[in-house]
């Protein structure tokens, strides 16, 4: 059953891990679990769709840089290709496989937290060379979508692999995050619209969808914010070593 603070807990838990490397998708999937919330289709279109009033925060933050930035919208375009591609092809198996799956999560929060844990011990004290998003090649953006398409697999997240994979080709964390949010925003837009156009939705249900949507929003305006500070002084091994023990805590919990 879905009540008002069930859904303003979930809201608000979208809006504070969509931009942090820890699966905002994930935490929403064991979040409806441990909130007793049945499985049901409604409840995975709900997952889908509050993401976008978080994604939404990034045009109200950014809306100079998106609209008005002609080469970085271009790079935008190019980054979505592949994993809009990647949607579009298995959108129904991600939505009634992937989305209802809680042990995939909780592997890929734990699988996704070693690799970064990997991936700053090697690089902890590195940052790339591009420093701003006008620097990167069109080759490079192509290539952060294509990380970015892992995110098909709930429990991945989407920043996680667009961030170890823009690291990886040579941006710097600041970079790398910017994009990411941007990048974010056609991603969630093509998501919502797929699974609108290929599901009902009564009035109740359209009011609770309304009320994560907005409470998504306002606390991903915090999660921003946040994750941007948090990176000028700290490297993401926190994050890695988070998912771990979330991870390993929901298998205890299935089980």
């Amino acid at each position: 059953m879905i009540n008002f603070i069930k859904i303003l807990i979930l809201g608000i838990v979208e809006g504070i891990t969509e931009f942090l490397p820890v699966s905002s998708t994930g935490h929403l999937i064991l979040g409806y679990k441990i909130l007793g919330i049945p499985e049901s289709d409604f409840i995975k279109s709900f997952v889908i769709i509050i993401q976008l009033g978080a994604i939404l925060s990034v045009l109200f933050l950014y809306w100079k840089k998106f609209f008005c930035d002609k080469e970085t919208l271009k790079k935008i375009a190019i980054a979505f290709f592949p994993t809009g591609l990647v949607g579009i092809c298995i959108y129904k198996i991600a939505k009634h496989y992937f989305l209802g799956n809680q042990m995939l999560v909780a592997f890929s929060l734990i699988i996704g937290g070693i690799l970064i844990l990997i991936f700053e011990s090697k690089y902890k004290n590195q940052d790339g060379e591009i420093k701003e998003i006008s620097q990167m090649t069109y080759k490079q953006a192509f290539l952060v979508g294509v990380f970015q398409s892992l995110c098909v697999i709930p429990g991945v997240s989407r920043s996680a692999s667009t961030i170890i994979g823009g690291r990886l080709l040579g941006l710097s964390k600041k970079t790398i995050v910017e994009f990411s949010f941007l990048l974010a925003v056609p991603i969630m837009f093509a998501a919502t619209g797929l699974d609108i156009l290929n599901t009902n939705f009564d009035a109740n249900q359209i009011q609770i969808l309304a009320l994560g949507f907005i409470t998504a929003f306002i606390s991903a305006l915090a999660g921003i914010k946040f994750f941007l500070e948090f990176i000028k002084k700290q490297s993401f091994s926190f994050f890695g070593i988070y998912r771990i023990i979330l991870g390993l805590a929901f298998i205890l919990y299935l089980t």
